[in-house]
């Protein structure tokens, strides 16, 4: 197999121009159709998202990852006004990368905010070129999201989640008493795996090096989002997606069922795929099934 490209593409919002970085792993030009991978976050980088890179190593199919802005690789945006980190930023983003690497028919693949982010885009800009969607792991609200993060909380011993809360209220969710709490609700419901992989800890990591796009887009928080993603929900508009989908999920996942329902109940041509024996990332803890069921869809 051929070493990945890698490159960068100017990215021109609201008159400043920024560098998207990306990662392609096989040909573009190779008459397959390629498969854009979106991360999750918001604010992660692609490194988690790599396990994918099998569809190439095992079917030739062509993967393109990339840094969305504001972390990893890409231009870091620290000086921007709460305003400017919205879907719509986004999904501009992703149709400059699409017109610059001259990928006019596509596949896309979006876990948990990539999921939302791929949703949303399918649904309201409705793209000619996108042959199939994969939305993986995430809710079509984040009221939804947020339900069902806080019911699984609330299943944890009740002194723990006191610990929890109350640093919440007090604004200190930077305490290691805190963040060692989320580890343990990580460790359930997010990554069952011990030690985490360490594509997924390079990801988490970039987080952790700049918060600015999950701060200021989600919160601190993932039991109450109070960033510009409130209130976000595509539960009225995912008829709009015409592209055959496939949704992935878990029981154990952080995005509980109900969250995930709206996308099952609301696109016309769509499979539902759930794994037994993962949380919320089953690229690491099934990986043999995961690749299996993608791969089909992919191709069939």
């Amino acid at each position: 197999m051929s070493s990945p490209t890698t490159g960068k593409v100017p990215f021109v919002y609201e008159g400043r121009t920024y560098e998207t970085f990306y990662i392609v792993y096989g040909d573009l030009k190779s008459g397959k159709t390629p498969l854009v991978a979106l991360h999750g976050g918001p604010g992660l980088s692609h490194h988690y998202m790599l396990p994918n890179k099998s569809l190439y190593e095992q079917a030739g199919i062509p993967v393109l990852f990339y840094d969305q802005i504001g972390n990893g690789a890409s231009s870091h945006v620290k000086d921007a006004p709460n305003k400017f980190w919205r879907p719509q930023l986004f999904m501009d983003e992703l149709d400059n990368l699409l017109n610059k690497l001259s990928i006019t028919s596509f596949d896309l693949l979006g876990h948990s905010w990539g999921g939302m982010l791929g949703g949303h885009y399918a649904a309201e800009r409705t793209p000619s070129g996108l042959r199939r969607l994969i939305i993986a792991n995430a809710p079509a609200s984040a009221a939804l999201f947020e339900a069902g993060t806080n019911a699984l909380l609330d299943k944890f011993p009740p002194d723990f989640v006191k610990m929890l809360r109350d640093h919440e209220k007090a604004g200190t969710t930077s305490d290691p008493e805190y963040q060692a709490g989320m580890g343990k609700f990580y460790e359930k419901h997010v990554c069952n795996m011990d030690p985490w992989p360490q594509e997924l800890v390079q990801s988490f990591d970039a987080v952790a090096q700049d918060p600015t796009v999950y701060h200021t887009m989600f919160g601190p928080s993932e039991f109450s989002i109070v960033g510009t993603l409130t209130g976000w929900s595509v539960v009225d508009i995912v008829h709009n997606i015409r592209a055959p989908t496939l949704l992935l999920s878990a029981p154990l996942d952080e995005v509980q069922k109900e969250a995930v329902l709206p996308w099952f109940r609301g696109i016309p041509k769509i499979k539902w795929v759930e794994f037994q024996n993962s949380t919320h990332l089953a690229q690491f803890e099934e990986p043999e099934r995961y690749i299996a069921v993608v791969r089909d869809f992919l191709e069939n």
